[in-house]
């Protein structure tokens, strides 16, 4: 085989496990958020299908693919099918550029364990994750129903404001490994993680991501008890699956960027690399569905002044200190 086959090979096979890992864990994320729920509210949670009821996702999905699928007459049809797509393949792109583990040596080849490692890395991901935001609006929009509408503008408002304080929040992140790369800036972290340096803006970037999720407390858009589900009631199907299990993968690739921005990325002691990023990052993943089970939902007013009137500035002023400790430091 010629370098460039090898090189091809390599890189359909990271790709192939990467997209299978991503949707398996996607959907038994799903089953171990009913079951924690379940454990915090005194209550069994799914244990019917397979032993524990480690099949249930296998059964949720064959649900899904079975039942009807139908769109609104008065729905405007092309947007209609295009915003559950949109919602979750940025998703999943934006994981190609997360390095999740060291560099392995195969057949001669080193092999960087990251499908696509770009000098951009950071603004790949802030852009993908703006092009999320259009699922939402679409979706709500499309379905010609006041109750999809209202969820669309209330997940535009809320998409729009907490990506700017969570932009703003990895400024200090490349200040410091003066580099846009993903792999870089899990480099720089290689003795200290950024986390020390950065505890504020940590906790920014943890809230703004926590509203990019559409979580709970800030599950506004969804809201099942005022507007049904929100931008996607009239959705059924494969098609509603797909905002669903979009939700779950948005999950992993946040927790995933999050370790990487400020956990050190794939470097830990004893373990490997690999089960390092994986342990940091299904954290992340517990914390919010935690979260979930213990807080109640903000207010839409109380949404809007937590990313305008306190994130965004302390964000801001947070970039300043950086910039002024790095000048003082040199």
């Amino acid at each position: 085989m010629t370098a460039s086959t090898v090189d091809i090979a390599l890189f359909a096979a990271k790709l192939g496990m990467v997209f299978l890992a991503i949707l398996t864990l996607a959907a038994y994320l799903v089953f171990a958020e009913r079951r924690v729920l379940a454990w915090i509210q005194d209550r069994k949670g799914p244990n019917r299908v397979g032993p524990l009821g480690l099949l249930q996702p296998l059964a949720d999905l064959v649900k899904l693919l079975t039942k009807e699928d139908f769109i609104p007459a008065a729905a405007d049809k092309w947007l209609f099918c295009l915003a559950p797509a949109m919602a979750a393949i940025p998703a999943i792109l934006i994981f190609s550029v997360i390095p999740f583990g060291k560099p392995l040596t195969i057949a001669g080849h080193q092999v960087p364990l990251l499908i696509a490692d770009l000098n951009v890395g950071l603004l790949f991901f802030l852009a993908l994750s703006s092009i999320a935001v259009y699922g939402v609006a679409i979706g709500g929009w499309a379905s010609n129903s006041k109750y999809s509408l209202l969820g669309g503008i209330r997940g535009l408002a809320q998409l729009i404001s907490y990506e700017l304080s969570m932009g703003l929040s990895l400024v200090p992140v490349v200040m410091l490994a003066r580099s846009f790369s993903l792999t870089a800036i899990v480099d720089a972290q290689a003795r200290i993680p950024f986390i020390l340096y950065q505890p504020l803006a940590f906790i920014i970037f943890l809230i703004s991501i926590t509203a990019e999720c559409k979580r709970i407390p800030f599950d506004i858009p969804e809201a099942e008890g005022e507007l049904v589900a929100g931008f996607h009631t009239e959705y059924s199907g494969m098609r509603f699956g797909l905002f669903f299990v979009g939700e779950y993968i948005n999950i992993i690739v946040l927790g995933g960027l999050a370790t990487t921005f400020f956990l050190g990325g794939w470097h830990g002691p004893v373990l490997a690399p690999v089960i390092w990023f994986g342990i940091k990052t299904l954290v992340f993943a517990f914390f919010f569905i935690w979260m979930r089970g213990t807080l109640p939902r903000l207010r839409y007013d109380q949404l809007m002044h937590l990313g305008w009137k306190l994130l965004t500035p302390l964000a801001l002023l947070n970039i300043l200190a950086t910039g002024w400790w790095l000048v003082a430091a040199s």
